[in-house]
């Protein structure tokens, strides 16, 4: 049974490792992000090593050896009286529903943010690609500039009616 627990607990942790890749540039981006996932890391890892420490139950304490070695054997006695007729309750945690409420929200924010970010990622494509198809040359008018910027030559015209010749100069 042990065994058979072990192997799962290996199968499962060699998935995990397998299914995210944690040199991805997203873990390495930003210093939080990465400072966090470093963080989360070394918690996996000391949970780990707490579970395959604490997997067998500890050894009963010999009480006798006890007794030999130690002059005041009534305070041995009182201690193994304690132990045997002691029953803590075992100890559950329970995940509390506040706590639970808001890792949820903050997972509905993270994927409204990633919503967000791919629609940017998809409207920049789009940018690029009309930047790309409209690149100005030496040989480009300015008719055509106009054309495929419309907002750029709309802001030009209102400069020059308002006489504003030098505004986007370095020096004014």
């Amino acid at each position: 049974m042990i065994r058979s627990q072990a192997t799962a607990r290996r199968v499962v942790r060699s998935l995990s490792t397998r299914n995210v890749d944690w040199n991805a540039p997203v873990f390495k981006g930003d210093q939080d992000v990465a400072s966090r996932v470093t963080q989360f890391r070394g918690w996996v890892a000391q949970a780990e090593t707490m579970a395959e420490q604490y997997k067998v139950a500890p050894a009963a304490i010999d009480f006798a050896a006890a007794k030999k070695s130690v002059r005041d054997t009534q305070l041995i006695e009182a201690l193994e009286k304690l132990y045997t007729s002691g029953a803590p309750p075992a100890e559950n945690f329970a995940w509390s529903a506040e706590d639970k409420a808001d890792k949820s929200a903050q997972i509905e924010e993270a994927k409204a943010s990633l919503a967000f970010t791919q629609e940017m990622i998809a409207d920049t494509e789009k940018e690029i690609a009309f930047m790309k198809a409209n690149r100005t040359t030496r040989e480009t008018s300015a008719t055509e500039l106009a054309e495929a910027y419309p907002d750029v030559a709309e802001e030009i015209e209102d400069e020059i009616s308002r006489r504003e010749w030098f505004k986007d100069t370095v020096a004014k």
